[in-house]
C-alpha cells in the first residue's frame, strides 16, 4: 500500500498510516474501558460468551490497514460504493481472524467513514475544510449512505424493520451527532473531573452515549424494554454525578453486572465511543484553528467546499 502524506498550511501532516493506527488504537481503547455496562473489556466479556478482549485486539489490528485504505480512498475522491467495497473486504478480514464472530462490523462502518472523511479533508487542506469529520461525511456521502443497500445480516436492519430505529446509517448520514453532541462533550467534561485518568473520561462518555443512543444492538437483543432499562440505568448514573461521585466505580460496576444479568449489550454505543476517541485523538494532533473535532461554520464551509461535490 502506498503512503499518502498531506500537509496543511501549518505543516501538520495526516497520513494513511497515522489514520490507520489512530483508528485501531481507538478500538483498543474502547476495549480497555471499564466498567462498561454489558460490553466486552480487558476485565471480562460482559454479556457475551463468544468473544473476549484478545479477540477484539486481534480484530482491531487486522482492520488497521483498511482504515488507512479508506483514508486514501477519501483523498482520491472516491464515491460511497468504493468505500463499501473496502468495508466489505475489512469485514471479511475481521471474520477470518475472529472465526466468524462479529466484533467490529459497526465500527468498520463508522470509523471507516470518518477515516475516509479525514482523507477527503486533507485533500482540500485542513485550513479550508470543515472542522468536523462528521460534517464532511454528511455532506459528501450522506445521501448515498441512506440510499444504499440494507444488509440482511445487520442488527440495525432488523431494528429498522421492527422498531423504526435508524441505527448506524442514520447516525452517519446526519454527521455523527451523538459523537459531537454527547460523546466528545462528556469526554472533555470528565477530564476536568478525573484529570489524567483516561479510563474515567471514557467511562463517563460511554454512560452518556448509552443514556441517549437508540442502540440497535439493545433493541435486537432485548427489544424496547431492554433499551429503556439501559438508558434509564445510564441516565441515573449520570444524574447522581457520574464519575464525579465518590464511589462512582462501585456504582458503575453494579450497573455492569445488572446488564450482564439481563444479557444487555449496547454495542452501538461502544462503536460511537470508539468514534469519539478517534475524533478526539485527531483533534489533539491538530493546531488551533484546524481541529477536526469542532462543529463547522456551516455557511463558510458551504461556500468554500460544496462546489467540489
Amino acid at each position: 500500500m502506498s503512503t499518502i502524506s498531506i500537509e496543511n498550511s501549518s505543516g501538520t501532516s495526516l497520513t494513511a498510516d497515522r489514520i490507520g493506527r489512530l483508528a485501531a488504537r481507538a478500538l483498543r481503547l474502547e476495549v480497555d474501558t471499564w466498567p462498561k455496562p454489558g460490553l466486552v473489556s480487558h476485565r471480562d466479556s460482559g454479556s457475551h460468551t463468544d468473544m473476549d478482549a484478545q479477540m477484539f485486539y486481534a480484530s482491531a489490528e487486522t482492520l488497521r490497514p483498511f482504515f488507512a485504505a479508506l483514508f486514501q480512498a477519501g483523498h482520491m475522491g472516491c464515491e460511497m460504493e468504493d468505500l463499501r467495497a473496502i468495508g466489505r473486504a475489512a469485514e471479511a478480514s475481521m471474520l477470518e481472524v475472529t472465526g466468524g464472530v462479529n466484533t467490529h462490523r459497526g465500527a468498520i462502518f463508522g470509523l471507516g467513514l470518518l477515516s475516509a472523511a479525514a482523507g477527503a479533508m486533507a485533500r482540500v487542506g485542513l485550513a479550508t475544510a470543515p472542522r468536523s469529520l462528521g460534517a464532511w461525511v454528511r455532506h459528501r456521502w450522506g445521501s448515498a449512505i441512506l440510499s444504499g443497500p440494507l444488509s440482511a445480516r445487520s442488527h440495525g436492519t432488523e431494528a429498522l424493520r421492527r422498531y423504526g430505529a435508524g441505527g448506524a446509517r442514520v447516525e452517519a448520514a446526519a454527521g455523527f451527532p451523538h459523537v459531537y453532541q454527547i460523546g466528545l462533550p462528556a469526554l472533555r467534561m470528565a477530564h476536568l473531573i478525573g484529570g489524567n485518568d483516561e479510563n474515567v473520561a471514557r467511562v463517563q462518555a460511554c454512560f452518556a452515549l448509552i443514556a441517549k443512543v437508540e442502540d440497535t444492538n439493545l433493541l435486537h437483543r432485548s427489544g424496547k424494554e431492554g433499551l429503556r432499562f439501559a438508558q434509564c440505568a445510564a441516565r441515573s448514573f449520570l444524574e447522581n454525578g457520574g464519575v464525579g461521585q465518590m464511589d462512582w466505580l462501585s456504582h458503575a460496576a453494579k450497573i455492569h453486572r445488572t446488564f450482564i444479568a439481563r444479557r444487555l449489550s449496547p454495542g452501538g454505543s461502544a462503536d460511537l465511543l470508539a468514534a469519539t476517541l478517534f475524533v478526539a485523538s485527531l483533534e489533539s494532533e491538530q493546531p488551533a484553528g484546524t481541529r477536526l473535532g469542532h462543529q463547522p461554520d456551516e455557511r463558510r464551509w458551504r461556500r468554500s467546499c460544496q462546489p467540489s461535490f
